[in-house]
């Protein structure tokens, strides 16, 4: 890679404090400061160049917030989409719900399961706990007719279990 050549003042002032043209330039590079003046002043912009670097720029500037619109509209296009889908979707199911409420023998069924509508001379007969057996209470001793009173007074019993729960520790705390 061929070398860009110095800058006229770059190269009085190395000529000026090098002694000898057999001095090893080890020294210029190993600098750890950079220059900017002098890294800068290497950079030459044609005309050419500033034209289509302006080019570049502009058709960013113009760019950038044409294409920020079109990713909004296509959101919100996509948002739309779906929001017609799903009331295309609802439309068919009311649709559905017409046609049926179109048939004779569902507008019989509905009035009986709804609003409990019978034919005339019909008897019907509703079972208000039709639980499984299984699932009832287990059969109660019988209640004796007698008032017994209890040894106990309960204000004491109530006092106790507020204050035992005032003092219980929750599952939180007993951690």
């Amino acid at each position: 890679m061929a070398r860009r050549p110095a800058p006229p003042s770059h190269a009085r002032n190395q000529a000026a404090t090098r002694p000898s043209t057999t001095a090893p330039r080890t020294r210029t590079r190993s600098r750890t400061q950079v220059d900017v003046r002098e890294w800068a002043s290497g950079i030459r912009l044609s005309g050419f160049m500033v034209i289509m670097l302006s080019l570049v720029i502009l058709g960013a500037w113009v760019l950038v917030p044409t294409l920020g619109t079109y990713i909004d509209q296509r959101q919100k296009i996509a948002a739309l989409e779906v929001s017609v889908k799903v009331s295309a979707d609802e439309i068919k199911a009311l649709e559905q719900e017409r046609d049926r409420w179109d048939d004779p023998a569902y507008i019989t069924t509905q009035a009986r399961e709804r609003l409990y509508y019978v034919k005339p001379g019909e008897v019907v007969y509703l079972v208000d706990n039709d639980l499984d057996p299984a699932s009832l209470p287990q059969e109660q001793t019988a209640v004796s007719k007698e008032l017994k009173e209890t040894p106990a007074d309960w204000m004491p019993q109530l006092l106790r279990t507020v204050a035992g729960a005032g003092l219980a520790q929750t599952a939180s705390e007993a951690r």
